[in-house]
């Protein structure tokens, strides 16, 4: 390793990772973790010795690369790596780094760009998802800059369009796990959905806090902390994902009535620290499940305008999505799912792991 690894740093939507080219890395799936483990400098809480940035939402890494089955260009699997634990899950997948990856698909040459817009079709490995992502390349080139923002990131950038079909038991058994709308753990009311992501729905109030905290207020209240620990791992059996002490899924999000305009307001754990906004594809699960007929939280949601995107409040903003259900379907079938994103290269070259 002496040479270092060829590797692309980029901020995806409100996260931050390492892209890689499969190719570069190590066949073996323990070598590959082993050295990704020492590039981003984990086991530390600092990550002072990697490139990582001491949180979940900055110790990511994509591996790219052709696809081997027609219908789509490449293929996408996303690796959550611990922080101040040595730990490597391919359990969920990851839309902000979503955001980055036809770019890099395009700047790696296994994607030829188009004149002005470039449209890639991208399965996801850790779901066995499609995804469209769609972003500016003039002159065939592309083209990060522009006058798009997103709510977490400062700044602007050129907009990136994701649309996501089949996305419903991306890691459960289906768009509703356990069968129900609506269940109680341990007398709390909750939905449990995966559209994308699996992710556990509750009422703020029903956890003793107003979902309107700020991040550094709910980091403070351990007391919350291991009540959202609990409800998750008794989720996550009900979800037949079975023990998910060590796992970020499921993700729990509470919900609030609206106070900056939005529909919903949301605070987001992954899987007990707070986060900092919302992931893409658990915005996308918790807008669906907020639409279900009964599901809990769906009579504080502001109802937006018919064919109109669903704005969610988050503790750094705002994130619109858009969900379009089959009205034909005899239970709930959501035939795609839109958000809108933005992404960044921070730089190209070669990553030397820790020895």
């Amino acid at each position: 390793m002496t040479d270092g690894v060829r590797c692309m740093l980029m901020r995806g939507g409100t996260s931050k990772g390492a892209y890689f080219l499969a190719d570069d890395l190590p066949a073996d799936p323990a070598a590959r973790d082993d050295l990704l483990l020492r590039i981003m400098g984990t086991p530390d809480p600092r990550q002072i010795d990697g490139v990582g940035g001491a949180h979940l939402l900055t110790s990511k890494v994509a591996i790219v690369s052709a696809a081997e089955d027609p219908g789509h260009d490449i293929d996408y699997l996303f690796l959550q790596l611990g922080v101040d634990e040595p730990t490597v899950s391919d359990r969920q997948t990851c839309g902000n780094l979503l955001a980055g990856v036809g770019q890099f698909a395009v700047e790696r040459g296994l994607v030829p760009a188009g004149p002005d817009r470039t449209t890639v079709r991208v399965r996801l490995l850790n779901t066995g998802t499609i995804a469209v992502a769609t972003f500016a390349t003039p002159g065939g080139e592309v083209d990060y800059r522009g006058d798009t923002a997103i709510s977490g990131v400062p700044g602007t950038a050129a907009p990136v369009e994701l649309d996501f079909t089949e996305t419903e038991g991306s890691v459960c058994a289906g768009l509703l796990p356990t069968g129900n709308v609506r269940d109680d753990i341990g007398g709390i009311e909750v939905s449990c959905v995966d559209n994308g992501m699996p992710v556990v729905v509750a009422r703020a109030a029903d956890l003793g806090v107003s979902g309107h905290e700020s991040v550094d207020e709910l980091a403070a209240d351990t007391a919350l902390a291991e009540r959202i620990d609990a409800l998750r791992i008794e989720a996550g059996k009900l979800m037949g994902l079975g023990d998910v002490k060590s796992t970020s899924v499921p993700k729990t999000t509470l919900v609030a009535a609206p106070r900056a305009g939005g529909a919903i307001c949301t605070r987001t754990f992954i899987p007990v620290r707070p986060h900092t906004s919302i992931g893409v594809l658990g915005g996308v699960s918790v807008v669906t499940a907020l639409l279900l007929d009964g599901a809990v939280g769906g009579d504080l949601l502001v109802a937006p305008a018919a064919g109109a995107p669903v704005e969610i409040e988050h503790a750094s903003g705002k994130l619109a999505i858009g969900i379009e259900f089959d009205p034909d379907a005899a239970t709930p079938r959501v035939r795609r799912s839109t958000v809108l994103r933005t992404a960044r290269k921070l730089f190209d070259g070669a990553v030397f792991p820790r020895p």
